[in-house]
């Protein structure tokens, strides 16, 4: 009986160790706002919005951020947050990165990593799979407003996701993506 209690004793205290060094590697917005993180890392603030409610930033830079919503911020192209956004912080570059699109034309692009040129040039590239969109750092300047968006863009590698299909009166099959009330149709 004795031992049975040791082992649980044992395996609370350890539990208990391994919660409070979790807690000790994780950064939370009561030390530094997530903007700062990426100043520290050579990065823009700008390049999250407005409106960030929390976030986790562990020692290998791999960070959550939690937005108050899903939003839509404009540059010289248009950008959409989802609700949370994550990925991995180095120096000068986010990688693994979820949660951010980009608009191009008519079509959305997951954002899969961020990364500063040499600081001198002035340039921002956004990896969105096939290319690497270029921007001007000084337009990520300062965090944008963003506004909420009634739903997220229906994406996957650059391809819109039909949200219904149709057959239409002469028994041709087609997809339709909901926008409000307005329905796109496409063959």
């Amino acid at each position: 009986m004795l031992t049975q209690f040791s082992r649980i004793r044992y395996l609370l205290i350890s539990s208990l160790w391994v919660l409070q060094i979790s807690i000790f590697c994780v950064k939370s917005s009561d030390s530094i706002s997530i903007h700062d993180a990426l100043r520290s890392q050579g990065l823009p603030i700008g390049l999250l919005p407005k409106g960030v409610k929390n976030y986790t930033l562990d020692d290998s830079g791999k960070f959550v951020v939690y937005l108050d919503q899903a939003c839509n911020a404009k540059f010289e192209s248009e950008l959409h947050y989802d609700l949370n956004v994550s990925g991995r912080l180095s120096f000068g570059q986010i990688g693994n990165l979820s949660g951010i699109s980009a608009q191009e034309l008519f079509l959305w692009f997951p954002v899969k990593g961020i990364r500063v040129d040499v600081p001198s040039s002035g340039l921002i590239y956004f990896d969105v799979g096939v290319v690497h969109k270029q921007f001007s750092l000084s337009l990520f300047e300062s965090p944008p407003d963003c506004v909420a968006a009634a739903h997220p863009p229906n994406i996957e590698e650059g391809r819109l996701i039909p949200n219904r299909f149709e057959k239409n009166s002469d028994g041709v099959l087609r997809s339709r993506f909901d926008e409000g009330d307005n329905g796109r149709e496409v063959m």
